[in-house]
């Protein structure tokens, strides 16, 4: 080998390194025949003499590995098998009836006609106690119903606009003793 690579010569297939052993075998192989045809078809010949034999249809892995099979005898009793086949047919009639059921009748009614209106139910309006501005008029909520039970909120001015802005925590006291009337401190 070293001599056909020191004049250039190759042979078809180039021998990989330390494979000398597989270069010996096919030596012969390669001098019959012309190079296009062996990297096409391989070497004929190493593998099997007889060239025209089928291959095998079945692995190695399917002779080794067959899936199990049974005992051969009965393994239960004829009643328990019609016993299964009765319970079954019984289950399958009865989710066939489920599923075959005439569908119920629709009661195409709104949310608003089944919880509001109701029959016989008169609509009443409350008289008026005091006379409203609800443009001028604050709002009634939680926080102003309990603005007395809030932590952290300034003096309260007017009882008509509680939330307003006040400058009064940083007013100094003198100035807040010419007042008229001093607010509660709640």
């Amino acid at each position: 080998m070293t001599e056909q690579t020191a004049t250039g010569e190759h042979k078809v297939g180039s021998c990989m390194l330390h494979n000398w052993a597989e270069e010996r075998a096919v030596a012969a192989l390669d001098q019959a025949e012309n190079r296009f045809q062996i990297r096409r078809q391989g070497h004929k010949g190493i593998l099997t003499l007889d060239q025209d034999t089928k291959m095998e249809t079945v692995t190695t892995h399917r002779t080794d590995f067959l899936p199990p099979k049974g005992p051969g005898v009965r393994e239960r009793g004829i009643r328990s098998e019609l016993l299964e086949k009765h319970i079954a047919l019984m289950i399958r009639e009865k989710i066939q009836a489920e599923q075959n059921s005439p569908p119920a009748e629709s009661d195409f009614c709104s949310t608003t006609q089944r919880d509001f209106c109701v029959e016989g139910f008169v609509p009443l309006t409350p008289e008026l106690t005091q006379a409203h501005d609800y443009k001028s008029d604050a709002g009634v909520t939680f926080w102003s119903e309990n603005r007395h039970h809030i932590h952290g909120v300034t003096a309260v001015q007017t009882l008509e606009a509680p939330f307003r802005k006040s400058a009064k925590f940083s007013t100094p006291i003198s100035e807040r003793l010419d007042e008229p009337e001093l607010p509660p401190d709640n």
